[in-house]
């Protein structure tokens, strides 16, 4: 069983947290390639799982269009948003406050080789924390992330009209590899203000039946982050069959 070090980095800006996952993910290509003759599994790596709240940035995958951004460079600066191009997979996204941003930086060599295991499995993490409130999580066909199906029974509740109409998304995902070593990871909206959602297409998705949402508004109250990182990391545990060390 491979054990990975959990890292609260607690409220970090955008680009000082990539800066350091960035190095992490580094460390774990460098000693990979150190120990190339050796099969994987047979030397220790330090897989890490970082969990982070970012002021409020948006950030652009390689996939993602400008037009995606709503808001003129002026704009931004007047609603103290940063804004950073980044080489994750998606499009456009909110990251802030109330948002819990994972980025687990696994050396998936000694996990398993599939990708698309890989985004299930964080997807897979994120619903069975849902599960915990009550909430009800799920995947949509060609597209990636967690959604929360429609509640037509809510639908004169706040929001906004047609809010519990819609597929409303929950957490978002972008991931990079190289070398099978993890970057980037999930956005989790808990506490979220998703007004910042209007600023952008999020993800590039202007489907009339699709928006975005946070646990606060689908069980009706805020939520204490240090519960929902609790919930995280035991599923995550569960998920990727590893055990996790405080760090």
């Amino acid at each position: 069983m491979q054990v990975v070090r959990f890292m609260d980095l607690g409220l970090r800006n955008y680009e000082d947290a990539w800066a350091f996952q960035t190095e992490k993910h580094k460390a774990l290509v460098d000693n990979k390639l150190a120990h190339r003759a050796l099969p994987p599994k047979s030397y220790p790596q330090d897989h890490i799982f970082l969990v982070v709240e970012h002021p409020p940035v948006f950030t652009l995958g390689k996939s993602g269009s400008t037009e995606h951004l709503l808001l003129t460079e002026t704009e931004l600066r007047e609603r103290g948003i940063q804004y950073f191009p980044i080489n994750r997979g998606g499009d456009i996204t909110f990251h802030g406050p109330g948002q819990i941003v994972g980025y687990p930086i696994l050396d998936l060599d000694c996990f398993f080789t599939d990708v698309h295991r890989y985004v299930r499995n964080i997807e897979e993490v994120i619903i069975r924390t849902l599960a915990e409130y009550g909430v009800t999580g799920g995947r949509i066909p060609g597209h990636t992330g967690v959604w929360c199906p429609p509640v037509p029974e809510r639908a004169d509740a706040a929001p906004e009209e047609d809010f519990w109409k819609k597929n409303r998304k929950i957490c978002a995902i972008g991931v990079h590899l190289s070398r099978w070593v993890t970057l980037h990871g999930f956005a989790f909206n808990i506490n979220t203000d998703l007004d910042y959602f209007n600023y952008i297409v999020p993800c590039g998705i202007a489907d009339a039946d699709k928006t975005v949402t946070s646990l606060a508004w689908e069980i009706g109250a805020k939520v204490p982050m240090s519960d929902v990182k609790n919930s995280l990391k035991k599923h995550f545990c569960t998920t990727f069959d590893c055990e996790l060390v405080e760090s």
